[in-house]
């Protein structure tokens, strides 16, 4: 029983040391910027969360984010994912500013950053990107519509499920900006996405024509899209508020005013894109491999060992490197196959990717520790990997080369070398590792002595009993607690105790007209309970009646009126032919007394 105890407290532990695994941190990449100055400020978690939510960056201006981005590795059959969310902050006033803590939810539980502190020094503002097309400020707030909005754009509508689209949300605007703030990221369901990184924060302008009115244009966010199913796919609104510098209406007949115009006024505007919808063709059917797995884009693949000759239970790594552009970041795993006689285990993943507008490009490369156990010369099978070229809408089967590895004889000892990052090798014995089955004659209880013993009986039978005794025992609870006018009864003398120890520190800290505040409290407030009686209702006659109707004796009852009037006549004038303790000590004895006779 003490076994199955320690286990589950064990589990319970580990439970909690798992959420303690998972971690919501912050960084800065500079804690002292100049006046004007980008830095970047990264929120990071090592697992999956939701409903993630950015603090206000009070005394900073975004320039560039959030700025979300995904990563997936396996190593050894354990898979780990991390996420970030990154934001480019600039500042043109001097100061100590804190950056207040981010939130993110992770299994029902909201996680927490710890705030940043970044130091703002004075230093030389640097020339910003700004539009190249002077600011209308001559727009009727009613125009703002066709003065300043967001537009969705993708740089395919139809692709195909797993093919990689580029989505960019675009600026127009005709009018000055003084300020923006990020209101609502789209959900993207349907898609898994990764962020382009802004490598240059501010925001680069550029002048468009769009349908016949020239604009200044940016593009405020992108984002690399991969259809996970086939159908027509929303992409919904992106939300931005702006303060954008309007001039103000002219005031009247000020000749002044009509010459050099009239003032300047910020109005505050919410832009909201239009929804855009992906056509998703589902990959064919037609001349599918075996061996695709979901590859969707353009890839190579190579594969080599790190030796081709040496001892049996040394190890060797086995290195596949997939490159080329596409949905390299959802590749699975590969059915690499080895000799039976060669131990295997889970490849370590290793990314270089880079993302751009053209899409997500780089190299994935598996590494298999393998451990031959026997001399000899083996071969490791070409490895195929099918992928969809979108471009030709077809099917691409790549194959590696054979590798033959030749095995001498190694020790006689069974060692299995375990791998690590610094391609060290760390030595176990198997037999500790897994213990061989015995094969000889073992002594084993088939528990003959205890069954149908006493105490087996006696076992079967206290769990049954248990269960009675605890629905017989509720029942009588139930019922006893059922009326609340018995229970305050019941309660009375614990409460009148309660005020009666208050009396008593009153008494000691010599503080007489609180003590016998205390004493008169504590007997009213018991008989109430007592009897049943509202304090407004409280009185000398109903006191006297309700003992009277219950046989308490008349000694008792002047006792009693006698104690009250002593605690009513200290708070006027001093008490001199009795003590305070006095008056305690019988407080306490008529509570006693009341307690038996009734």
């Amino acid at each position: 029983m003490k076994i199955r105890y320690y286990m589950i407290v064990l589990l319970v532990l580990c439970t909690h040391v798992l959420y303690a695994q998972v971690k919501f941190t912050s960084s800065s990449s500079r804690s002292q910027v100049g006046t004007g100055e980008t830095f970047e400020v990264t929120f990071s978690l090592n697992g999956n969360g939701s409903s993630f939510t950015a603090p206000d960056f009070n005394g900073f201006q975004v320039v560039s984010g959030p700025n979300v981005s995904s990563s997936y590795s396996s190593i050894n059959g354990r898979t780990s994912v991390s996420n970030s969310y990154s934001f480019y902050l600039t500042t043109i006033k001097e100061g100590t500013y804190t950056i207040d803590p981010a939130s993110i939810v992770v299994d029902g539980r909201r996680l927490l950053t710890s705030p940043i502190t970044v130091k703002v020094n004075k230093g030389q503002i640097p020339q910003q990107n700004k539009p190249r097309q002077a600011p209308d400020l001559n727009v009727a707030p009613s125009e703002l519509a066709k003065s300043i909005f967001i537009k969705a754009v993708v740089d395919k509508s139809s692709a195909y499920q797993g093919e990689q689209v580029t989505l960019s949300f675009r600026l127009y605007t005709r009018v000055g900006i003084v300020d923006s703030r990020l209101d609502k990221l789209p959900d993207l369901n349907g898609f898994w996405s990764e962020d382009i990184k802004n490598q240059a924060p501010q925001a680069q302008w550029r002048t468009e024509m769009y349908k016949g009115v020239k604009y200044n244009v940016a593009d405020v966010k992108k984002t690399i899209l991969c259809a996970e199913h086939s159908g027509n796919i929303t992409i919904n609104p992106f939300e931005m508020t702006f303060i954008v510098r309007l001039q103000a209406p002219s005031t009247g007949g000020d000749l002044i005013d009509q010459f050099f115009g009239s003032a300047y006024k910020d109005v505050t505007y919410n832009v909201k894109s239009t929804p855009v919808v992906v056509h998703v063709k589902p990959l064919p059917e037609a001349g599918k491999p075996s061996s695709f797995t979901g590859a969707v884009g353009k890839f190579n693949i190579t594969a080599g060992v790190d030796k081709s000759v040496l001892k049996s239970n040394e190890s060797l790594n086995y290195n596949v490197k997939i490159s080329g552009a596409g949905n390299i970041k959802l590749l699975k795993e590969l059915n690499a196959e080895f000799p039976p006689d060669v131990e295997k285990y889970d490849p370590k993943i290793t990314d270089t990717l880079m993302q751009d507008a053209n899409g997500l490009n780089g190299s994935r490369i598996y590494s298999y520790l393998l451990i031959p156990r026997h001399q000899g010369d083996f071969t490791i099978a070409p490895l195929e990997f099918s992928y969809f070229n979108p471009a030709t809408a077809r099917y691409v089967t790549l194959s590696t080369k054979p590798i033959l590895v030749k095995v001498s004889k190694g020790i006689a000892e069974s060692n299995v070398t375990a791998f690590s990052s610094a391609d060290k090798q760390d030595v176990k014995l198997l037999d500790k590792d897994i213990r061989y089955i015995k094969t000889d004659h073992t002594d084993l209880s088939d528990g003959s002595r205890y069954y149908g013993t006493f105490w087996y009986f006696l076992l079967l039978t206290v769990g049954p009993l248990l269960c009675i005794a605890g629905f017989i025992y509720r029942n009588w609870n139930r019922k006893n607690n059922s009326d609340p006018v018995l229970m305050k009864s019941k309660k009375a003398g614990k409460m009148a105790a309660r005020h009666l120890a208050t009396a008593e520190t009153q008494l000691k800290a010599n503080r007489k007209n609180e003590f016998y505040d205390a004493v008169f409290k504590g007997l009213y407030g018991y008989l109430s309970d007592k009897f049943n009686i509202s304090i407004a209702d409280l009185n000398k006659e109903t006191i006297v009646s309700a003992l009277r109707s219950r046989s308490v004796s008349e000694e008792l009852i002047t006792q009693l009126i006698d104690t009250l009037d002593i605690c009513e006549m200290a708070r006027y004038a001093p008490v001199t032919h009795l003590s305070e303790q006095e008056v305690l000590d019988k407080a306490k004895n008529i509570i006693n007394n009341i307690e038996h006779e009734i």
